[in-house]
């Protein structure tokens, strides 16, 4: 007779199979390794980039190669070819500009911009990479230290008469800490006038020592037009020439206050304006940087199908500046029909978003569809976040980031990409020398020393051995083995908060492609730049 459980058993086995019209199997539990579990729950990534334009380094996650190009991108990821990198300092921001310049100018048609207002050695911090390409920088220097005088006029007859009057506007605005009232604007406006008509009539160029005249000394028919005397036209460019006089004659003198220097190559594939004998700190940084741009727009890009990047470095200058922000804003919008992808660099985004600029700013950023946030602290990882709109996972992990690893935005495809840079490029773009040779001295004093002097007779040392094959083998002594350095950590797996884990150093997938492209083998970097 069966027992009560198995009948309990065969009427519930009865029950269901009429109901559902199939048998109810009974499945025994599986014991496995976690390594023969991965084979059934494969690990899945979400799609990279592609695989057409320049390689970065590796996404964190899924150890796939990461590949970024704007000018690829524009119009189906992309919809604006501008990128914005943030970080603090020492977490790999200039090298990842650097070695990203030259892995473009790979590519034939591209030609790169960069305003360099870091400094080095007394030279600009892309004086390296400068030297590497063959070009000489263009040396921005109020003092013409060196005898070495280079100048951009802001009356260029290459820019046109409305370009001239609003970069004259900026200049006065940036130096005045306000927007010009419209007395002042009009003396500005007729001085400009008065001295594109007597250059033309003369045959020369216009520049800024004519205006400030023409600002001291205005013509009757100035006042004559609003029906004043020319006293008061005197007035109203009372201040405008006072500001326009520290570019001729004051302490910003020699670098605006005569005709364009000759000999500057716009066909270069890098051109680099070496800014770093500037105060960064004074107004003059954000009146060069408005006169470079709108010098660039005039004269540099053109409809020529050539890929274009201006890349700025300390770009808060342009971005916390109504004026300048405004006149960069127009150039974006211009450019981006003709190919050009504007790199702003900054440290921090408050330094932009509350200033003065805020409202420019805002549309800067907007058109900014790429961005690269390197570590920051956490309170200022949560303000650009919001700012930005990065999902809660990118904002807790941005403080834990060490140097080299960054969170990238394209466009709302977010990845923790690993930058990578190879042999060839680490002596170019690490900007701190003096770290950058002890290491070199440690590398060497690791490598094994050829015992020399030595006599038949006379017994090894105690650290030496014979290395090498057959006859070309020699006696070399053996260094001590060096501290081992501090293994660098990342948020690793699919937790995205807390403390990160230790990754491996050793990238031979993707050190295998860049060396293919680049040169030799491709390390991670070491080096806080």
């Amino acid at each position: 007779m069966p027992r009560q459980g198995s009948m309990t058993d065969l009427f519930i086995e009865g029950f269901t199979s009429a109901l559902f019209g199939k048998k109810e199997t009974a499945r025994l539990p599986v014991r496995t390794s976690s390594n023969q579990a991965e084979a059934v729950y494969l690990p899945t990534a979400a799609p990279g980039l592609g695989d057409s334009g320049v390689i970065i380094g590796r996404e964190v996650y899924s150890g796939k190669g990461y590949v970024y190009d704007p000018f690829q991108l524009y119009g189906q990821q992309l919809p604006a070819p501008h990128w914005l990198v943030l970080g603090e300092s020492g977490n790999g921001k200039s090298s990842l500009e650097k070695t990203y310049v030259l892995r473009q100018l790979r590519f034939k048609d591209r030609q790169v911009v960069v305003l360099d207002a870091q400094g080095e050695d007394g030279v600009g911090e892309w004086n390296r990479i400068a030297e590497a390409v063959g070009v000489t920088p263009i040396r921005l220097d109020p003092h013409q230290r060196g005898g070495i005088g280079i100048r951009l006029n802001p009356l260029d007859p290459a820019i046109t008469q409305t370009g001239q009057l609003a970069l004259l506007r900026t200049i006065v605005e940036v130096a005045l800490g306000h927007t010009l009232d419209e007395r002042s604007g009009y003396a500005l406006k007729a001085a400009q006038s008065t001295v594109r008509t007597d250059a033309l009539q003369e045959g020369r160029q216009p520049i800024l020592h004519d205006v400030v005249e023409a600002l001291r000394d205005p013509k009757l028919l100035a006042a004559e037009d609003m029906n004043v005397s020319l006293d008061e036209v005197r007035d109203w460019g009372l201040d405008v020439a006072l500001v326009l006089d520290r570019l001729v004659d004051g302490d910003l003198a020699g670098m605006f206050d005569g005709p364009t220097t000759d000999g500057i190559d716009l066909d270069s594939p890098l051109i680099v304006f070496d800014l770093s004998t500037i105060d960064r700190n004074s107004i003059a940084m954000p009146i060069l940087m408005a006169i470079v741009g709108v010098w660039l727009e005039h004269t540099w890009i053109r409809p020529d199908r050539r890929k274009r990047i201006l890349l700025v470095e300390e770009a808060w200058h342009i971005i916390n500046s109504p004026s300048v922000a405004q006149l960069f804003q127009r150039l974006l919008k211009f450019g981006r029909r003709l190919g050009l992808s504007f790199v702003a660099v900054v440290h921090h985004l408050s330094d932009v978003v509350d200033g003065a600029a805020s409202k420019e700013a805002a549309a800067i950023l907007k058109m900014a569809s790429t961005r690269t946030i390197y570590m920051q602290k956490s309170d200022e990882a949560k303000a650009t976040g919001r700012v930005l709109g990065l999902p809660r996972w990118a904002v807790e992990i941005i403080p834990t980031l060490t140097p080299g690893i960054a969170v990238w935005d394209v466009n709302g495809d977010v990845q923790v990409v690993k930058h990578i840079v190879t042999e060839i490029e680490r002596p170019l773009v690490y900007t701190d020398r003096a770290m950058t040779e002890t290491s070199a001295e440690r590398r060497a004093a690791s490598y094994p020393q050829p015992v020399d002097n030595l006599a038949p007779d006379q017994p090894w040392p105690d650290d030496a051995i014979l290395m090498g094959p057959g006859s070309a083998a020699q006696i070399v002594r053996v260094p001590e083995p060096m501290d081992a350095a501090p293994v660098d950590a990342v948020p690793s797996g699919p937790r995205r908060t807390g403390a990160g884990e230790g990754y491996e150093t050793d990238d031979s997938d993707i050190a295998a492609v860049a060396a293919a492209i680049f040169g030799p083998r491709a390390n991670l970097p070491s080096h806080r730049g």
